[in-house]
């Protein structure tokens, strides 16, 4: 099984997820290559199952990664395939998974690709690694979510254990 695993990450979080989900495809002898959106130019169609990965930047995901599904979703469609999203709503049980996850609810709804297999993990939560700009709306967005907005705030908040069923569950698809 020939697995490609394609993110945007913008501070580490996602890329570290997706080496994550790497090493237990790896694991269960799968072959798997591992590709930033912006480095890919392989064909997807050499590729038994495609994992697509963002991160919500500003209440959406990843640009190149929207371009890449829709140039791509008659091949998606017809692949084994997986998306994952990984943002700081999903810190919150009743937000972290695809039926309950805003982001998530409105990104497929407004693509014509369906993957099979939908994983939604929160991200981290790191203000030194932000911008002052971006610090600042991050703060705002935490104070309206009632999330940390303290300058020297750093909390992972993604579930390992949940990280490790969704790479199963990838294996066995």
């Amino acid at each position: 099984m020939k697995t490609a695993i394609i993110y945007s990450s913008v501070d580490g979080q996602t890329k570290k997820i997706c080496h994550a989900l790497k090493n237990i495809l790896v694991s269960a002898e799968h072959v798997v290559d591992l590709f930033q959106i912006q480095d890919l130019t392989e064909s997807i169609t050499m590729y038994d199952k495609i994992v697509i990965a963002s991160c919500i930047r500003y209440g959406k995901h990843n640009e190149h990664i929207i371009d890449f599904i829709q140039n791509n979703s008659q091949v998606l469609n017809n692949k084994k395939t997986a998306f994952i999203s990984v943002n700081l709503v999903a810190r919150k049980t009743e937000k972290n998974t695809a039926d309950t996850n805003p982001y998530v609810i409105k990104f497929l709804d407004s693509i014509t690709w369906k993957p099979q297999l939908t994983g939604v993990f929160a991200g981290r939560l790191n203000y030194k690694l932000y911008s002052f700009g971006d610090r600042l709306m991050i703060k705002l967005i935490m104070l309206i979510t009632k999330g940390p907005i303290g300058s020297k705030t750093d909390i992972e908040y993604t579930d390992w254990n949940e990280v490790t069923k969704f790479g199963n569950k990838l294996s066995d698809m």
